[in-house]
């Protein structure tokens, strides 16, 4: 009989506590390999203390008083018919529907129908046909490159422009912070960005960061702006990657914005014979500077102050100094999982979800 997800991670429990694993690590574990489907924080622990003190059973405790008589064929199919319905039901109210308890409700939602109740996630744009086909091709052929050459990432070179904010609001999370019990909660006000900011220009590979550059105030990002950007880009590969000048195999990747789509862009790039990869739009969840080097970066300085533009640029180059080779290697590991992904979920945008 195959065990449902609150019995694997009862199994996984008992065996961190027989290897000796502490609390927390075995949390942390269960959290990374279930995800949303994690227990919680205090279900955890309860079952943690019982195998630290000797228990070997994971089943559920016997219940008390006498079985219940709501959970049946009919009222599970009531149920059934209600959620598919409307998908957008409290359990309350589709208890009061069909007359049964709360808790009978709630057993057959999870345990007959086996469902949960998630939030719908926020996506950079609700894709097409077409753009989800584009997205499963490009990562297909991207994968079969990977695949084909194990140094074929070696050999990519990939970057983008952000903007770098004086203020930039903290997280929700960041804001948060322990309080004693029955302490007020902590207020603040609404904040936004800060008018103060610098554009940025990353480009890195697996090793770090290649080249970088902060555009000067009252500069826009355009097509011969960017066209200069290559050319300094291409004298920072031969001073910095000389093997990957010398062999002339290193490729460019970077977003299909009109600045880098640009006729002038694309004959630099024939001429000087870079070869680049494709990059599907509309999809910073399969780029290593969106899903990586940025929000890395942003992060420390979200909910700080710098009054100027030399005070961005400082802490900024401060922060890229700090990232290892091995970050940076990880991430474009991450990057050809995420090729992967990709496919897995026909080309609709992954993060969040769970795959099999």
């Amino acid at each position: 009989m195959k065990m449902n997800v609150k019995e694997e991670q009862r199994v996984c429990v008992k065996f961190c506590v027989k290897l000796n694993k502490t609390f927390s690590e075995t949390f942390l574990m269960l959290q990374e390999a279930f995800g949303e489907e994690c227990l919680s924080r205090s279900c955890c622990h309860q079952w943690f203390k019982r195998f630290k003190d000797g228990r070997t059973s994971t089943d559920d405790d016997a219940r008390s008083g006498r079985p219940s008589t709501s959970i049946n064929d009919d009222n599970v199919a009531k149920v059934n018919a209600l959620v598919r319905s409307d998908r957008r039901l409290t359990i309350r109210e589709m208890a009061e529907e069909c007359n049964i308890s709360f808790g009978s409700c709630q057993e057959i939602l999870t345990e007959k129908l086996q469902m949960r109740r998630v939030a719908a996630k926020f996506v950079p744009k609700l894709l097409t046909a077409d753009q989800t086909q584009h997205r499963i091709h490009v990562s297909e052929e991207l994968l079969q490159k990977a695949n084909d050459d194990e140094s074929f990432l070696d050999h990519v070179i990939t970057g983008d422009e952000t903007w770098v904010f004086g203020y930039d609001v903290e997280t929700k999370a960041q804001s948060s912070q322990w309080t004693s019990k029955g302490s007020p909660r902590p207020k603040k006000a609404r904040q936004v960005k800060s008018n103060v900011k610098v554009m940025l220009t990353v480009f890195f590979d697996c090793k770090g960061v290649v080249y970088y550059e902060f555009l000067p105030q009252g500069q826009t990002i355009n097509r011969f702006v960017y066209l200069e950007t290559l050319r300094k880009l291409r004298n920072a590969v031969r001073r910095k990657r000389p093997e990957l000048w010398q062999s002339g195999d290193w490729v460019l990747h970077h977003d299909n914005a009109p600045v880098h789509s640009a006729l002038v862009i694309r004959d630099f790039c024939v001429k000087n014979a870079m070869t680049v990869i494709p990059q599907p739009p509309y999809s910073p969840d399969l780029a290593p500077a969106d899903f990586f080097l940025f929000p890395k970066l942003k992060r420390p300085l979200k909910g700080r102050r710098f009054q100027t533009v030399d005070e961005i640029k400082e802490k900024t180059t401060e922060l890229l100094n700090t990232f290892t080779k091995e970050e940076f290697s990880g991430a474009f590991d991450q990057w050809k999982h995420r090729w992967e992904k990709c496919v897995a979920s026909q080309g609709e945008y992954f993060e969040g979800d769970i795959f099999e």
